[in-house]
């Protein structure tokens, strides 16, 4: 196999947009560091910072369930220490520019949601939440997702759409891949880079990945198309990280 990274993406408002990364240190057992780091929880959500847990996504504001939020740009920016949420539409307007790490800039953020969207915001106005080290996945486990644009290719050639990447919100998009052999390497381990990583399971795809993530429209019916056209509703696999190093865009990938 020759494969190399072709892109490398976090996520740092779990259902907001990505942020792509030339280079990123990883540690076992970790993550991306500041991916999913925070959500907006449903006004309902019950969430505990002091002592965290898991929670299905549909405890938060999150594409599955709120397609308009891909119409959104966002980009958490670090200015002298300060966190700030950034937002602008599609035309590049400034909507938002409030800082995270006080009450009053937090609950600026939750009304400006709760504004845009109060059809999805019917319990209350949501809550800008995180806790130290906790990550907001779709699974329990702190993993690195990696997806393969051929085997993206191959689903878009069946629906007859050149489908972004980007709609599978994965971390490590990876060249050079035969269109689903990444199903093969359950199990496995990878070396990227100085890195080692446990390929561990399958990412099972939702309704998310119908939504085009440029304009936030529902365009797509891609898990039934998946069922429909290869027999199972999956695309890109999850990984574990098992050794401390840095992943770069343009990494060789090895299996084994």
């Amino acid at each position: 196999m020759t494969a190399s990274v072709a892109a490398l993406y976090r996520y740092p408002v779990k259902g907001l947009s990505p942020e792509r990364l030339g280079r990123v240190a990883v540690t076992p057992g970790e993550g991306l560091p500041g991916d999913r780091a925070l959500a907006l929880a449903l006004a309902d959500t019950e969430f505990d910072a002091a002592a965290p847990r898991h929670l299905p996504k549909t405890r938060f504001l999150v594409l599955l369930r709120h397609e308009r939020l891909a119409g959104l740009k966002t980009r958490l920016e670090t200015d002298g220490g300060t966190r700030r949420l950034v937002i602008r539409n599609r035309d590049g307007q400034l909507l938002l520019d409030r800082p995270i790490d006080d009450a009053a800039g937090r609950q600026a953020i939750a009304d400006f949601f709760a504004g845009c969207f109060p059809d999805y915001c019917a319990a209350g106005v949501p809550r800008l939440v995180e806790a130290p080290g906790h990550m907001f996945s779709d699974v329990p486990a702190k993993v690195v997702s990696l997806i393969n644009p051929a085997s993206v290719a191959a689903l878009g050639a069946e629906v007859g759409a050149a489908l972004d990447l980007l709609r599978f919100r994965g971390n490590v998009h990876l060249d050079g891949v035969a269109p689903w052999a990444e199903f093969g390497w359950i199990g496995a381990e990878l070396t990227i880079g100085d890195v080692r990583l446990r390929v561990t399971q399958r990412i099972r795809r939702c309704a998310a990945t119908d939504v085009d993530p440029d304009t936030g429209a529902r365009d797509q019916k891609l898990p039934a198309a998946l069922m429909a056209r290869f027999g199972h509703g999956d695309l890109g696999v999850y990984a574990e990280v098992l050794s401390a190093g840095s992943l770069t865009e343009g990494d060789q990938v090895t299996l084994g």
